[in-house]
């Protein structure tokens, strides 16, 4: 790739303006190559809608769960709802600036290369960098906007604004620099990467308006773009994760009394069914009032007692996976978050349904774990072998 034969056409995902602006540069400048800020996913998915395909969009909520990607789904999930607002309200799908691009290369008959990185690595990287606070933030701001409604008129045209753009970008630094550094700082470099790795001269990149001023910066410094491996790597560096330590010394604490009081010759039977009740009556009921079927509530009952005495597992987990068997998840569930207006509509949502379950069954045997088991069980017994 010649540097100075680049053209790179910053675009707002959601605008007719930027559909028609590649399209015209690409007929006019006739390149050798048009790259365009998709992955193999989101490409492959858009050929499919184009060709009327239709495919089995179920969700696998089951492998969501045992892989441990509840969070990605949720942030792929969010991310697509508002994408999909904002593309309604202004009667823009979004993607089709990227359809517009590949429909006028085809036209041309020139290569087609696709340059950004794949969407779960990416969100696995943002979760990774950001902070407890950040997340709970995010949370809540998406929450509060979704239940309240309150959406700011935004000018798509404006997002193309480089004035704009920089007042955005900082303060998307500000609220969260470890998800800025993922998704801007780090998507910059990828995408810089991928067009110089192009051997064609001539190219049009494709690109959103917010990541021009980062990719040129790399492209006039290519020294400076971290090892494509890094860029790739989906596990979590860092510190030393007390929180998490914390809370598994809670149930070995509960293991090591049990213990100690049977060699003391402490009866420990009573304690033990107390245990298992209570830990059982929490899980069932945490799922229930979740809005679970009675199965999947039985199911978070059994499991209550083995989860609260394994560091590494959740009984929201067990009532969830139970509960997808009854609710089939598919993609058109994350579009038609858009119609919900009514806790009515959110509450016939099989997304939120699912979630809700897993949620509320934690909560509830998180309860019984911190209260009411220590002040009903462990801490007697504890005063028993210790002679308070």
């Amino acid at each position: 790739m010649r540097r100075e034969c680049l053209k790179i056409i910053g675009t707002a995902h959601v605008s007719q303006d930027s559909v028609d602006e590649v399209r015209e540069a690409i007929l006019e400048y006739y390149p050798d190559v048009v790259a365009i800020e998709l992955d193999r996913g989101r490409y492959t998915r858009l050929m499919q809608e184009r060709a009327g395909i239709e495919i089995d969009d179920t969700i696998s909520v089951s492998k969501i769960i045992k892989e441990d990607k509840v969070g990605v789904f949720i942030a792929t999930s969010i991310l697509s709802y508002f994408q999909n607002k904002i593309g309604a309200d202004v009667e823009v799908a979004p993607g089709s600036e990227m359809m517009g691009a590949i429909e006028a290369a085809e036209e041309i008959g020139c290569k087609i290369v696709l340059i950004d990185r794949d969407i779960n690595i990416t969100l696995q990287r943002v979760l990774n960098k950001m902070t407890f606070m950040e997340k709970a933030k995010f949370v809540f701001s998406c929450i509060s906007t979704f239940i309240t409604g309150d959406d700011e008129e935004i000018n798509i045209e404006d997002l193309k604004k480089e004035d704009v753009i920089e007042e955005m970008m900082e303060e998307f630094k500000k609220i969260s620099p470890g998800s800025y550094d993922a998704l801007v700082n780090e998507r910059d470099a990828y995408l810089a990467r991928s067009i110089l790795n192009i051997e064609e001269d001539h190219v049009i990149a494709v690109v959103g308006a917010g990541h021009k001023k980062g990719i040129n910066r790399y492209l006039d410094n290519p020294e400076t773009i971290p090892p494509m491996v890094e860029l790739l790597n989906t596990k979590k560096k860092g510190n030393i994760p007390w929180l998490k330590i914390i809370l598994a010394l809670i149930p070995i604490s509960f293991v090591v009394i049990f213990f100690l009081a049977y060699l003391n010759g402490i009866q420990i039977g009573n304690d033990i069914f107390e245990f298992v009740i209570i830990s059982m009556a929490m899980g069932f009921l945490g799922s229930i009032c979740s809005g679970s079927k009675v199965k999947s509530a039985i199911v978070g009952a059994v499991a209550a007692p083995f989860t609260i005495i394994h560091p590494l597992l959740a009984a929201g987990w067990f009532s969830g996976l139970a509960e997808a068997k009854f609710r089939k998840v598919r993609r058109r569930d994350i579009n038609n978050l858009n119609d919900i207006h009514s806790l009515k509509d959110l509450w016939n949502n099989n997304i939120f349904r699912i979630l809700l379950v897993v949620i509320g069954t934690n909560i509830a045997v998180s309860i019984a774990t911190l209260v009411i088991l220590p002040s009903r069980v462990f801490i007697p017994l504890f005063f028993k072998l210790f002679g308070g």
